[in-house]
């Protein structure tokens, strides 16, 4: 593990492994080195990548100074391209794709891959309801985390009640609890995409070649939100990886990225 230090001096680990061009690897809600699916993708992309991984602010072995705002995020992101040589390749999943979206046009980004954002582009499930932010906020202030988990579960990720309830049973649970206070940092990201409305033209800036994924298997809400983020980014192309879902596994996704970051 090592550190490097965002603008606001906040301490930011990371990991480098690998040996190749430099590729960093963005999570999504409450994930962190030693609990992400980005931890297999490293050691699957690192024959061809030296490959970042690290905690986002709030989480494993990384700071987290407050006010909390999306730029500090950006910032952060930015140290660790620093810490890669600065030029880069970017790929980011679920919520981590709106922090790479938003953090695409201030860093020297060479090609940029997104999996699967949670954004709810029509009425193929229901919109996070517009209260959920006040309630989420509300149960964190109680210091109540297995409730604001909870809510981001069924609310924030249209997860059934009975497979939340068996996952408070299982012992991640206690995991998803000590990083619950960043479930409203991903929230700032993707909020105003998950109003059940097309995607505006919201990124006009990252104009670097971008693939946009999904999963086979993944709810057609999911699907359809990705393949609207394909047709507004300026210059993307989807693709579908064949029996996949939103826990996408490595051996899958990795021949992917390795083929078209490399291209």
């Amino acid at each position: 593990m090592t550190t490097t230090t965002s603008a606001d001096g906040t301490r930011i680990a990371y990991t480098r492994t690998g040996s190749g061009p430099a590729l960093v690897l963005v999570d999504g809600a409450m994930c962190y080195r030693g609990s992400s699916p980005n931890d297999a993708l490293a050691k699957e992309l690192a024959a061809h990548f030296t490959v970042y991984t690290y905690d986002r602010r709030g989480r494993g072995e990384s700071g987290d100074t407050g006010p909390y705002a999306v730029e500090r995020e950006v910032e952060d992101l930015a140290a660790v391209a620093e810490e890669a040589g600065g030029e880069t390749f970017l790929f980011g999943i679920s919520s981590g794709v709106a922090l790479a979206l938003a953090a695409a046009p201030s860093l020297p980004v060479r090609k940029l891959a997104l999996y699967e954002p949670p954004f709810i582009v029509d009425g193929s499930r229901p919109r996070v309801p517009e209260d959920y932010v006040a309630r989420l906020g509300q149960a964190l202030k109680e210091d109540k985390r297995g409730k604001a988990v909870k809510l981001f579960m069924t609310e924030g990720v249209g997860l059934s009640g009975t497979m939340v309830a068996l996952m408070r049973i299982m012992p991640f649970w206690a995991k998803l609890k000590r990083v619950a206070h960043t479930i409203p940092y991903d929230t700032a990201m993707v909020i105003d995409h998950q109003a059940g409305r097309p995607l505006p033209a919201a990124w006009p800036e990252v104009k670097v070649p971008a693939l946009v994924i999904d999963g086979g298997r993944s709810p057609d809400w999911m699907r359809n939100g990705v393949a609207s983020l394909a047709k507004v980014l300026p210059s993307a192309e989807y693709r579908t990886l064949p029996g996949q879902t939103h826990i996408v596994k490595a051996p899958a996704l990795a021949p992917v990225l390795t083929e078209f970051f490399l291209a």
